[in-house]
């Protein structure tokens, strides 16, 4: 059957690998969202021929209206406009892949309108996840995984027949900064943390796997997911990223993901699900790749996975905050104005500063981002 998917993020790294897999299974485009990247969204408008394209960027909104004039798509602007096309009756599915917390409100309006998300934005599930999946029992829509090891957990609990979990491995590549110490993590660059070993992803993405935050993310998210603990979430560093995440039984049984590094095969499964067909990744072969590594975290060098750990433990707004506080760090990171370890440092201080509320509403989550990236900004004075 062709599905009919809104695409939400499309310029980005998991948007571009989800028209490739659209392109080579026909699939039906209704809406594609992106921020500002007008060329590459002009040109998937013309190719995929969606009945909305929406530009978040104002400027970049004038800009495409201008460009795409000359055929049927109708151009929109505004977060309004996300929330909208994340409704949209006919579609089957909604893909999210937009980075951050800009991702929470339409993962919201797509699961009011009880429609199938593909997850891919994993700061969803981190600063409301109790909202979300109460929203998504209500509405009686479905929650598919996009990350890699989200998709690998998934994938490992087809079938359980209610047999019950005593935790779920989950893998990390350890990023570019695997084996190093603080003292020489104190002058890294920027270009050093967005080189990874394994993955191509978007720059915060990148950043966020080399201070290990990214692991932290995935924990929460997992916890959401799977209804699970966090003290069920056991983080193994595995650098050649072939095990993607494992689920181990109560009687110690272990079932694990394996594939070559290629976010296209957890995109297609979310997208083809239940149903898996031909997908342009390539085979894995483990003669070539001889040996597969695992190590513990090292959390002393990388603090972050720990302060996601403890922030989920404490619940309530307090996963929300550190997020909010790592987005802005991060960023500030990017544009050259604190250091690399310095985003771990405000992280932690904002986790202290700004409490918790153990019930939360969507405007208290959205308060609680808006102060946390106030407080990195007065942290720094900048």
């Amino acid at each position: 059957m062709t599905k009919k998917i809104v695409l939400l993020g499309s310029t980005g790294s998991i948007g571009t690998q989800t028209l490739d897999i659209c392109r080579r299974q026909g699939y039906k485009i209704l809406a594609l969202a992106a921020h500002r990247n007008i060329g590459l969204l002009e040109a998937q408008a013309r190719e995929f021929s969606p009945r909305y394209v929406v530009v978040t960027d104002p400027d970049g909104c004038k800009t495409l209206k201008i460009r795409l004039a000359d055929t049927a798509v109708e151009v929109l602007g505004g977060t309004q406009a996300l929330e909208m096309i994340a409704a949209l009756e006919e579609a089957d599915l909604v893909l999210n892949a937009i980075v951050g917390m800009a991702g929470l409100c339409p993962t919201l309006a797509a699961l009011r309108a009880g429609k199938t998300v593909a997850l891919a934005n994993k700061e969803t599930l981190v600063a409301g996840g109790r909202l979300v999946m109460d929203t998504a029992k209500a509405h009686g829509a479905a929650i598919l995984p996009v990350d890699s090891e989200h998709s690998a957990i998934f994938q490992c609990l087809q079938d359980r027949v209610g047999n019950p979990i005593k935790k779920i491995i989950l893998t990390a590549s350890g990023g570019p900064f695997f084996g190093k110490t603080k003292e020489e993590l104190a002058q890294v660059t920027i270009a050093q943390a967005l080189n990874h070993p394994n993955w191509s992803m978007g720059a915060k993405l990148t950043v966020d796997s080399a201070t290990m935050m990214n692991k932290g993310l995935e924990l929460i998210e997992a916890v959401w997911l799977f209804g699970l603990r966090p003290e069920q979430v056991e983080v193994v560093i595995h650098r050649e990223s072939v095990l993607h995440s494992a689920v181990c039984f109560v009687d110690h049984s272990v079932i694990g993901q394996m594939g070559v590094p290629d976010m296209r095969l957890p995109i297609q499964y979310a997208i083809t699900y239940p149903m898996r067909v031909e997908c342009p990744v390539g085979e894995l072969d483990l003669v070539e790749y001889g040996t597969l590594s695992f190590y513990r975290p090292d959390n002393e060098t990388f603090p972050c996975l720990n302060l996601a750990r403890q922030a989920i433990g404490a619940g309530g707004l307090t996963p929300c905050v550190m997020n909010g506080a790592n987005e802005a760090a991060v960023a500030a990171f990017l544009a050259g104005k604190i250091s690399f370890l310095q985003i771990g440092q405000v992280v932690e201080a904002a986790v202290a500063q700004l409490g918790s509320t153990a019930d939360y509403t969507l405007e208290d989550l959205l308060q609680a981002d808006g102060e946390a990236r106030s407080f990195v900004r007065s942290y720094f004075n900048f």
